[in-house]
C-alpha cells in the first residue's frame, strides 16, 4: 500500500499543475481543491498503510476543514506573504464552497484506496495447486 501511496503523491501533484495550465476560474479551483485533499489522503495512507479506506479519506478531509477553517484567522495569510510553502499547503482565505470539493477528494480517495485493497486481496488466477501437475 506504501508504494501505491509513494506512486499516487507525484501523480496527484502533476494532475493539479496539469489542471492549473489548461484550466483556468472554478474548473482549476474547485478541481484543485479535491486534488488537495486526495494528496492528503494518499501521505496519510503513506504515514499509516494499515489505516482503513474510511479513515484515511475522514482523515483527509478532516485536515483540508481545519485547514480551510483556519483560514478564518490571519495566521495563515501571514504565513502566506513570507512563504510559498505556507501559501501552497495553508491558502490565505476561507472560501465555503472549499469544503464540499475536499469533501470530493476525500471521497475519490477513499474509493481508490479501497478499490486498490479490494484489488491487492484477490487472488491470483493461478494458484499454486493449479500450476502442479
Amino acid at each position: 500500500m506504501r508504494l501505491s501511496a509513494v506512486a499516487a503523491a507525484p501523480v496527484i501533484v502533476g494532475a493539479g499543475l496539469g489542471l492549473r495550465a489548461v484550466a483556468a476560474g472554478d474548473a482549476a479551483k474547485y478541481g484543485g481543491d479535491a486534488l488537495y485533499t486526495l494528496l492528503i489522503a494518499a501521505l496519510v495512507v503513506l504515514a499509516a498503510p494499515r489505516m482503513t479506506a474510511w479513515k484515511a479519506g475522514a482523515l483527509a478531509l478532516t485536515i483540508s476543514w481545519v485547514i480551510e477553517f483556519l483560514q478564518l484567522s490571519e495566521l495563515p495569510a501571514r504565513l502566506a506573504r513570507h512563504s510559498t510553502a505556507a501559501r501552497l499547503i495553508l491558502g490565505s482565505t476561507f472560501n465555503a464552497p472549499d469544503l464540499f470539493w475536499y469533501g470530493v477528494g476525500a471521497s475519490a480517495g477513499w474509493l481508490l484506496v479501497a478499490l486498490q485493497r479490494a484489488g491487492s486481496r484477490r487472488p491470483s488466477a493461478v494458484t499454486a495447486r493449479d500450476r502442479s501437475w
